[in-house]
This record gives structure tokens, sequence and C-alpha cells, in this order.
């Protein structure tokens, strides 16, 4: 299926009256990136959405966008959940829009994960760090601060460049994969600890990825990845972390799957807080069985089996609760225009543009919304149009309510912006509905 293109009507859904593909021409499914298996069943279906970070200056308003099928599904042998490939990752993450650094708990985040390898595992200025997708700098810089070599691998030239010149951290500015695995390791930079945050869901090959990791991997080196658990997903409704950079949407029991096939075996994992309950799998060479496979794998791999995620019968009510979620947020705002309410945004993150994109929200339901990266303010949100400020409008303004996009960082943006409750304003959780916090 090609790309669209639409122009948004406020309000209106794009969502098809399906609930699988058997009725469309089956040369339009793609096959499993995973097992190869043709993709048949949906998971989910929110219409058509630009991509998520295409943010739009002042003379774009005016033109079409370009809109893509934000379907999903679930593979019936592997059970990865998974969208299909409209546009290349070049396409979306060369010229990227998105700064770890600007989120204050993240950035600790990523300060405590930096403790906790090196108390765990003892690393020192003998080995070697690298992060793929290592964005700004936001986590080798702490890695660097305790004097042990690193190296990002970051596809984006404009945040590299930032990593460079504000934290000093050298990255090699290209996709990960097999090709890039293989050059780097014949340059003598393979990995004691081989990390990646919140970037495997980005990658429409995992097996040239997870292949690749394997390449670099040094013969007793470690693999951490942290990604949002598909449990989590299902579970809190989180529907909005679907856009189309996450190709695909993990279970513990499909990304065993995926690393098993590339000759790795997950010795460890955590569940975590992060973006709204995550995983950060650990894992090494086969035969590196000096690691042993730990209880906490068995405990999780018995989780999902109660929960059934080893089976197609929970990934087939989804659809509906997400239904739900739509009709109670536009209820919402609704009521709250026709008692005269204003209503601004905070944040403009990817999954913010799904939900308003989705839901047929736009400026005539939010005013604007506010972002502390100044690469996005002055922007205007893809599809939705709504434009982005920076936080202190909002001090001139006084919304009634502040809808909370980036909804995994509540805390922090509360805390931020506890002076909305001098005016009495309120802030807004859309997910998992929506909910009023005063």
């Amino acid at each position: 299926m090609e790309a669209q293109l639409k122009q948004r009507t406020p309000g209106q859904s794009t969502t098809p009256s399906l609930t699988t593909v058997d009725e469309l021409d089956h040369r339009s499914c793609s096959q499993c990136r995973n097992c190869g298996t043709e993709l048949r069943k949906t998971f989910l279906d929110l219409g058509f959405s630009p991509l998520a970070n295409s943010y739009l200056n002042a003379s774009q308003l005016n033109a079409a966008e370009k809109s893509y099928p934000l379907r999903v599904f679930v593979c019936e042998t592997c059970l990865l959940v998974q969208l299909e490939e409209f546009e290349s990752p070049d396409a979306i993450f060369s010229d990227y829009a998105y700064f770890s650094s600007f989120s204050t708990s993240w950035v600790e985040h990523a300060r405590r994960y930096c403790d906790l390898m090196i108390e765990r595992f003892g690393f020192g200025p003998e080995h070697q760090v690298v992060e793929i997708a290592s964005n700004d700098g936001y986590l080798l810089q702490w890695f660097k601060g305790r004097g042990i070599p690193v190296l990002g691998v970051e596809p984006a030239a404009n945040i590299a460049k930032v990593a460079w010149e504000a934290k000093g951290i050298d990255s090699i500015v290209k996709f990960f994969g097999l090709q890039t695995a293989r050059e780097m390791a014949a340059d003598g930079q393979r990995a004691d600890l081989l990390l990646g945050n919140n970037v495997l869901a980005h990658v429409p090959n995992v097996h040239d990825f997870v292949g690749g990791m394997k390449v670099l991997l040094k013969p007793k080196g470690i693999i951490t990845m942290e990604f949002p658990h598909l449990q989590d997903l299902i579970d809190e409704n989180q529907f909005d972390t679907i856009y189309h950079e996450h190709f695909s949407y993990f279970s513990f029991y499909s990304v065993q799957k995926i690393f098993k096939t590339n000759g790795l075996t997950l010795f460890d994992v955590e569940e975590i807080p992060t973006h709204g309950g995550s995983l950060r799998i650990y894992a090494r060479h086969d035969y590196a069985d000096h690691l042993p496979i730990s209880d906490r794998v068995h405990a999780l791999v018995e989780k999902e089996q109660t929960r059934k995620l080893d089976r197609l019968s929970a990934y087939e009510s989804f659809w509906d609760r997400v239904k739900n979620t739509k009709y109670k947020l536009l209820r919402f705002l609704v009521d709250a225009k026709e008692q005269g309410k204003t209503v601004a945004g905070y944040g403009a993150p990817a999954k913010g543009n799904t939900l308003l994109n989705y839901c047929g929200i736009g400026n005539d339901f939010i005013d604007y919304t506010v972002d502390r990266s100044p690469y996005k303010q002055g922007l205007f949100l893809p599809g939705s149009h709504i434009p982005i400020f920076h936080p202190k409008i909002l001090r001139q303004t006084k919304p009634d309510y502040l809808l909370i996009l980036p909804w995994n960082l509540k805390d922090e943006i509360i805390e931020q912006t506890s002076f909305i409750r001098d005016w009495g304003g309120k802030w807004v959780l859309p997910i998992p509905e929506a909910t009023i916090i005063e």
C-alpha cells in the first residue's frame, strides 16, 4: 500500500472498519520481519497519520501532508507485533528532532544505569562501551566521566554533532547493522558493553541489527537493551506509543526468539518504569555460559504465559479499548470547550502526535503546546497543526487545563509547571484514559 496525500479535517477519523485484512489484496500485506510469515491479523488500526516527528514550519501549513497507514499486525506464527515499513529509516532518522538531554529524569535514568553497570560488572578504563543510537551523549557522558572509553553510533548527523560539541562524545554517523558492525570490528572497536535504549523498536530489519550486535560484541561482552514492554502497552492502553518510527513492539517471548536466532542468550531481565513500563534485557553469546540465566528470566516467562502473551488470543480485544479512550478524551475536550475553558498541551513528543491525529484533535480543541526543546519551538505538530511554543507562554495565557502529551514524564512535568495552580489550572493525562489531576 502506497503513501497517500491527505488533508485533515479537524475531528475527522480516518480509521477503516476492518478487524482483519483478509478482504484486502494480499499483495498489500508484508511479511513478518522475524519469521517471514505473511501478516494477515490486525492488532490495531489507527487510520492514516503523518510521520510523528515530521514537524512543520509556517510555510508548510497550507500544503498537503504525506500520510501513511498506521495499521499494526500481530504475526500468527511468532506473535511479533509490528508495522509495515512505508518510509526508510534514512528518511525518518537522518535529521532528527528528538534530543534526549531535554528530559531531566531521562538523563538521571542514564546516570543510574552507568552506576549499575560499573558496580555489577566492574567496567573500567580497560573496557570499551559502545551505545547504538547514542543521541546527544546523554548516557555516554556518565561512562566518560568515570574514565571509561566510549563510542556512539548515531545516524542523525545533527544530533551526533551536538554530542561532540557539548559533551565530547565521539560518534560514528551511520545506521547500525551487520555492515557497520563488521567495519567497527575490523577497526578494533568491539564492545565489552554494547547497549541501546529505545532503539530496537526503530529497526525494520531486526536480524541485521541483532546479528550486527553479535559481531561487535567481545567474547565475554554484555549487551543491554531497553524497550517498552508490549504487556504494559496492552494493559495500560498505551496505543499512542505506536507510530511509524516504531516498526516492532516486543514481548519478552518475541524478543527471546529474535536473539536466539542470532546466537545470543538473554541471561537476565529487569522490569523498569521508564516509558510507561519497559524491559531491560541482558544478553551474551550463547557460548558465554559464565553468566548463568537468572531467576528473573524464568519469572518473566511465567508472567507472560499467565498473561497469555504466548497465545494469539491475548491480542484480540485491544482495539475496542483504544476506541473507548478516544471517546472519553473527546468528551472531555468538548465539555471543556462548551464551558468556555482553555486547553493547552505540554510537550511535542511523537506519541502525542499519534494521539492527536487518531482522535482528530487540532487547534480547535488545543490552543497550543509547549516544549523545552528549542529545536521544536516555533514549529507546528504534524497533522494537527498545533503550534509549539516555549513553556513561558503558560504564565502569559494561563490555560485552565494542561494536557500532558508525554504522560510517561508526568511527575517531572507537573513539578516543572506547578505554578499553574496559582490560577486554578489543572493537568490532564490522556492515557490510559482522560484523567484530571488537580
